[in-house]
């Protein structure tokens, strides 16, 4: 091309070349179903036996809806959004914290505070800018479920609370479409795919099939509670991601429910899933005809009439809060004040019943770790001539370990027939000074003499708020985690 041909190009008017760019597209799209940009960026798995062509199509077609972007629903969305989804929803009212960074991986220390679906969805569009996504940061609720639900084709369970599961397998079946659903904890994981089309007018079970009864909210631990690797939490989301896409476009799909370890060897099972329960009142016989006659006569299909937190025996308990309940006077004792007896010198008993590992990731400097289970086995042999405070990490277990060091005094006193008279209110606290009262016979310098005459045990508390307070309430220092 000679110089006046280059200049002439370049002086072509920017509408006019944004012309020419609408209609090479437009011609694109009626020669070819996918934009021309896309057969390169999703070639590599476009060239796979079962996939194709079609199934590009196919996701470009879809609506997902992710519940959840914390540990399932990051790996779920980076791998959908990157693999060409059409439409991606993500529902998530909670935002981003530290604590998160470990596992979350969408999120970053930039988007502290923000929530969580603004920061996915900023995350998503820097892998690919034409994405379509719909954040949305209000809880999913029975109320408002089926109408922010609606749209999507296939909704993916990445939540970490029992009645949201309940919530969606039923949204799932009252829409017609499948859910799979990803579980993770410590170092384990569960994927299951529920309600999905296994041949004509035959689905698969839901959640309520499978697990008809909930199990008891005090005895279902969290992610904070028990801990949880941030590698398990990106194996279980990403096989929910491969699921998702299987099932969009139309690869072969089993009814099975798969369990991960990440010790065991092999690391994973299949289960077999049995078939849909008669008598669930989301998929049953009754439930499937009421939705049937609803529809036939033009009524909006409707849920379950669950109330879904009531049947999964109550709201979550809210640990850190149970744990800075006062108690009982003389039970318990403020980090503060924990704080003034070893300043002041005085000997006292501390006893951690966290785990090992616990324990030894921080402690208070004096205190000797004593796990639940070892210290309920065999409270008497913990038992004091100093005063014993019992400290945990949010001060629940501890309040379980010193009642059993207290009904063991008890049972010491009957033992040693004194059991006609509680201790004086003077004596279990110390008189305000950490110390056994005057005239209550301790020897100072006894400590754990299980089967010792009574006069020498001193009183029994445990730490309000557990070490969580005293990193609050005494020493900014001490690590939280």
């Amino acid at each position: 091309m000679d110089t006046e041909s280059l200049q002439a190009h370049d002086n072509v008017h920017p509408l006019r070349q944004e012309e020419e760019s609408k209609g090479d597209r437009e011609k694109d799209s009626e020669t070819y179903p996918l934009p021309l940009e896309d057969y390169k960026r999703y070639g590599r798995q476009m060239i796979l036996d079962g996939f194709g062509l079609q199934g590009q199509v196919n996701l470009s077609h879809a609506s997902i809806a992710v519940v959840g972007a914390g540990g399932l629903g990051c790996p779920v969305l980076q791998y959908l959004a990157a693999a060409g989804v059409g439409k991606l929803g993500i529902f998530d009212a909670d935002t981003v914290d530290i604590s998160n960074l470990q596992r979350q991986i969408l999120h970053s220390e930039v988007t502290l505070g923000m929530p969580k679906a603004l920061s996915a969805k900023e995350a998503l569009l820097r892998i690919n800018s034409r994405l379509n996504i719909e954040a949305v940061t209000e809880a999913i609720t029975a109320p408002n479920a089926l109408s922010l639900l609606r749209a999507y084709s296939l909704i993916l369970d990445c939540t970490d609370n029992v009645p949201t599961r309940y919530l969606l397998s039923d949204v799932a079946v009252t829409l017609g479409v499948p859910l799979v659903s990803g579980a993770a904890q410590r170092l384990d994981g569960q994927l299951c795919v529920y309600n999905m089309v296994q041949g004509e007018g035959v689905r698969g079970p839901c959640y309520r099939c499978i697990f008809p009864t909930p199990p008891n909210p005090t005895t279902v631990g969290s992610c904070e509670e028990l801990g949880v690797l941030g590698g398990v939490t990106g194996v279980i989301g990403s096989l929910q991601a491969v699921e998702a896409v299987k099932i969009l476009t139309g690869m072969d799909q089993r009814p099975t429910m798969t369990i991960y370890n990440a010790l065991s060897f092999p690391p994973f099972r299949s289960i077999r899933l049995r078939p849909r329960r008669e008598a669930c009142i989301a998929c049953g016989k009754d439930a499937t005809e009421r939705r049937a006659r609803e529809r036939a006569e033009g009524l909006e299909v409707t849920l379950p009439a669950v109330d879904y937190v009531q049947f999964c025996g109550g709201p979550t308990p809210d640990w850190e809060r149970e744990g800075q309940v006062s108690g009982q006077e003389g039970e318990r004792m403020r980090a503060g004040d924990l704080k003034q007896l070893l300043d002041n010198g005085e000997q006292v008993n501390i006893i951690d019943v966290r785990n090992p590992t616990e324990f030894s990731i921080v402690h208070l400097p004096s205190s000797r770790n004593v796990p639940l289970k070892t210290l309920l086995a065999s409270p008497s042999s913990y038992l004091s001539a100093h005063p014993t405070v019992v400290t945990c990490r949010l001060g629940n277990d501890s309040k379980i370990g010193a009642d059993a060091l207290r009904k063991a005094l008890v049972e010491e006193r009957v033992t040693d027939g004194l059991a006609g008279e509680e201790p004086k209110a003077a004596e279990r606290t110390l008189e305000g000074k950490g110390r056994p009262a005057e005239g209550s016979g301790a020897d100072v310098e006894g400590i754990g003499q299980a089967g010792a005459p009574l006069g020498e045990r001193g009183p029994v508390m445990d730490l309000v708020g557990g070490l969580r307070a005293w990193s609050f309430q005494v020493d900014s220092t001490f690590p939280q985690y």
